[in-house]
């Protein structure tokens, strides 16, 4: 490999491209290589597709376990016996048609969010879409601009490129014409143009070409308890299924149907197959709920990740306030000739090919000097806080300007200093325009500059931004807001939100990450950021145990996005911010981040409810099993009664539970959460019910026996699991009750009704078994309500 610049390293194998001339390829040119299929023909997806769909929701290891127990169950007993694989088909079918839906939102969406970039086709520049581009394009970029090839440079005009999410190097590399651009940096200063030197799968960046909207499920607390659980249950079912068959089909002479029957019956519940479903139906509907509201999720984890944040760092420009500005006042120094000073500014304005906002306002209110010409120019970077440029005036006299920050241009002891600060003590933002006799190359250019004018600029409160952090407060998510400007103006910009607080000058905060994580903590407001302090905030908040969001719209804000736990960026923000942010507002509006923690909670608070349902049913499933295999005694249940049971306690209530509202703040530890309740619940149902089974084998006898003993045991499991329902369905509404009381009303309709009587073969045989099963179901769920509430003192989550 040989090395080309800091940055970059270039393989010589490779060999640089023709020149295309200034004016880029031809149309035929074009048309010539789409024939030879040198385009960028990376398929940028937003999900996984059709086929990956249904693969992952058919081919999963319950399913296989489900399925095979099912074609036995067809063979050997009533479709009645059977129900149970019909269940699975109908819930596999629900998770492929809710994905898909998910995948059609995010599909759509990815098209409004997707990166254009700028191409010269014919000397006429036009945005295109990055499939679009061909092999020896010309790509003009400016700043915040992501290289979506790679490229060699043609144009430059004091172009700096970030490398640091390829290389992990923070410093920005100053290129120059033939130096080599990687695909997935992007520009920090500056502007310019390069040609496409790899396009397609051949460019570096190949591997994350779909980094644009991904549909992804890892780092997810939720999914990975899950999968935690499941492994487990599956180490807890061998032995017990083991022990099941061989007593059902070797311990008890039996006919070889029923054997089959019951010992399928006890295998099938131990198997928590829908929380699994409940957990992507989640995720997948909450993904079309913010879709609908203009939120693109690009990665699913991203809905429970910001419910679980409790810190959320906000970037003041473009997230508290809207992008643009207005130039409210013009302040001449040291008796400058305000006249001379509005030429400068509108020449400093035409200077620069893609102006900032601060720039933007300004060559708004100051028309362009045409007879001064720009013949070096010093982009504006977040890390210099401040541009420059030198210009030949009309009378041939030459002279550099500098316009930035007053706090790093000036002197500490300088007058100007503190006019700055009384504008900056009313939110208004203020630029210095000082004249320099250094060259623009010089690393103490702004040494000695003369200051000429302060020009006043202000900011554009979003509308919706109070009522956002009122928000956050009432939830308990701090905010601090993390800028670039003045500490002061950030101050009082935030206090007019309503924002309340100490604010800190960033350039006095520890350099340590203790130190800088304890500043942090005490203060709300912090100015005058650098782009790595930016970064290092983060990584310090999360170093005291902080889950920590990040909002920006800005280049200077790419790498701390990049390390929050969430980053969030918005719409009309850089190609290079929307890239690594997991969350983007589309619509642009700060006040839908309520909507994601809102739905993120929703998701979390309700599969946590719902896998306690489903967990006490394998608890109390695999302890059957294992209490008939000790008592080597018939399995008390065929598959009609569990399937009729599950519906009724489970399926149905948690698919309602799991989509229902729920504002809980997101609690660490789901697998012990869950665990806590599910074991003491899953022991006392199982003990009940074998106790009521014991009791009914004594009393009952004679033909027909089996089955009123197994009619007896299903009342009291699922009087329990009722009673379960009923714990986890609290606080009650009108529709929580109604949701309890027509499971129960169903399983009355099926004792009473006697071809459902006969269909699931259950028939309560005379008052007093029926009665004492009752009993038994009432002294368990007394237990329960002791045993849940002694978990919540004693037990920590």
């Amino acid at each position: 490999m040989t090395h080309i610049d800091a940055g970059t390293e270039v393989d010589p194998g490779h060999p640089l491209p023709a020149p295309v001339g200034t004016g880029g390829l031809t149309a035929a040119e074009v048309a010539e290589r789409v024939a030879r299929g040198q385009v960028n023909d990376i398929p940028v997806r937003s999900s996984r597709s059709t086929v990956e769909i249904v693969r992952a929701n058919v081919f999963t290891r319950f399913n296989a376990i489900i399925g095979v127990l099912w074609l036995i169950m067809l063979f050997v007993a009533p479709i009645q016996d059977s129900l149970f694989g019909f269940v699975i088909l109908a819930n596999t079918g629900i998770g492929i048609i809710q994905e898909w839906r998910a995948k059609k939102t995010l599909d759509s969406l990815a098209v409004i969010g997707e990166a254009r970039p700028t191409v010269r086709r014919d000397g006429v520049a036009a945005e295109v879409t990055t499939a679009e581009i061909v092999l020896d394009d010309l790509i003009e970029i400016g700043p915040g601009d992501k290289a979506v090839v790679d490229g060699v440079c043609v144009e430059v005009d004091g172009l700096e490129i970030d490398e640091s999410l390829l290389t992990g190097e923070a410093d920005p590399v100053v290129k120059q014409p033939g130096d080599q651009i990687l695909s997935g940096s992007f520009v920090v200063a500056g502007g310019g143009a390069f040609q496409a030197t790899r396009v397609g799968r051949e460019a570096y960046a190949a591997q994350l070409a779909e980094e644009a909207s991904r549909f992804t499920l890892v780092h997810s607390e939720l999914r990975s308890g899950i999968s935690t659980i499941l492994k487990y249950v599956t180490w807890m079912m061998i032995p017990a299924a083991l022990g099941l068959v061989v007593t059902q089909l070797f311990v008890k002479d039996k006919d070889l149907d029923d054997s089959i029957a019951r010992t399928v019956g006890g295998i099938v519940p131990m198997v928590p197959e829908g929380l699994v479903l409940l957990t992507s139906v989640a995720f997948a509907i909450g993904v079309i709920r913010l879709g609908r509201k203009q939120c693109l999720v690009q990665e699913l984890p991203a809905i429970e990740g910001l419910a679980r944040v409790d810190v959320v760092c906000l970037d003041k420009t473009g997230t508290l306030t809207e992008g643009g500005m207005d130039v409210t006042e013009l302040r001449t120094l040291n008796g400058s000739d305000e006249g001379y000073v509005r030429t400068v500014l509108g020449a400093l304005g035409e200077s620069d090919p893609r102006p900032n906002a601060s720039l933007q306002a300004i060559i708004d209110a100051y028309p362009d000097a045409e007879d001064w010409r720009c013949t070096e120019s010093l982009p504006f970077s977040s890390a210099r806080k401040y541009s420059g440029a030198t210009f030949s005036e009309g009378g041939g006299e030459s002279s550099t300007w500098l316009l930035g920050a007053p706090d790093v241009l000036l002197a500490p002891d300088d007058p100007a200093l503190a006019e700055t600060g009384r504008l900056n003590e009313q939110g208004l933002r203020v630029l210095l325009l000082a004249r320099t006799g250094r060259e623009l190359d010089d690393p103490d250019v702004a040494a000695g500059a003369k200051p000429t004018a302060l020009v006043v600029l202000e900011q554009r409160l979003r509308p919706d931004a109070a009522d956002t952090l009122r928000y956050f407060a009432e939830q308990n998510v701090r905010a601090k807001v993390i800028s670039g400007d003045n500490a002061v103006s950030v101050g009082a910009v935030a206090n007019k939100l309503g924002l309340t607080g100490t604010t800190v000058d960033a350039r006095t905060l520890p350099r340590d990450k203790d130190g800088m994580a304890t500043a942090l903590d005490e203060a709300t407001m912090f100015g005058r950021v650098t782009p790595q302090q930016k970064r290092d905030m983060v990584g310090a908040l999360q170093s005291h145990g902080h889950n920590v969001a990040m909002t920006g719209d800005g280049v200077n804000d790419v790498l701390a996005l990049k390390d929050a736990d969430i980053g969030v960026a918005m719409g009309s923000g850089s190609e290079a911010t929307r890239a690594v942010a997991q969350i983007v507002l589309l619509n642009n509006s700060f006040a839908t981040l309520p909507s994601v923690v809102a739905e993120g909670r929703r998701v979390i608070g309700n599969i946590t409810r719902v896998a306690t349902l489903f967990l006490v049913k394998t608890v109390y499933s695999v302890l059957l099993a294992v209490l008939v295999v000790c008592w080597q005694v018939e399995y008390p249940f065929l598959p009609r009664h569990l399937t009729l049971l599950s519906t009724l306690t489970i399926g149905v209530p948690a698919f309602f539970l799991a989509l229902a509202p729920n504002k809980e703040r997101a609690q660490p530890h789901f697998v012990r959460r869950v665990m806590r309740y599910s074991i003491p619940g899953g022991v006392l149902a199982a003990i009940a019910t074998f106790l009521t089974y014991l009791i009914a084998r004594h009393y009952y006898s004679g033909e027909g026996a089996l089955d009123a003993e197994t009619s007896a045991a299903t009342l009291t499991l699922f009087l329990i699991s009722m009673w379960v329902l009923a714990i986890i369905a609290r606080p009650y509404t009108w529709w929580r009750v109604a949701l309890v009381a027509s499971m129960g009303l169903g399983f009355v309709l099926v004792l009473v009704v006697p071809w459902l009587q006969e269909f699931f073969a259950l028939k309560l045989v005379g008052v007093t078994m029926p009665w004492i099963a009752v009993g038994i179901s009432v002294v368990a769920a007394a237990a329960l309500e002791f045993t849940w509430k002694w978990v919540d003192r004693r037990v920590p989550a």
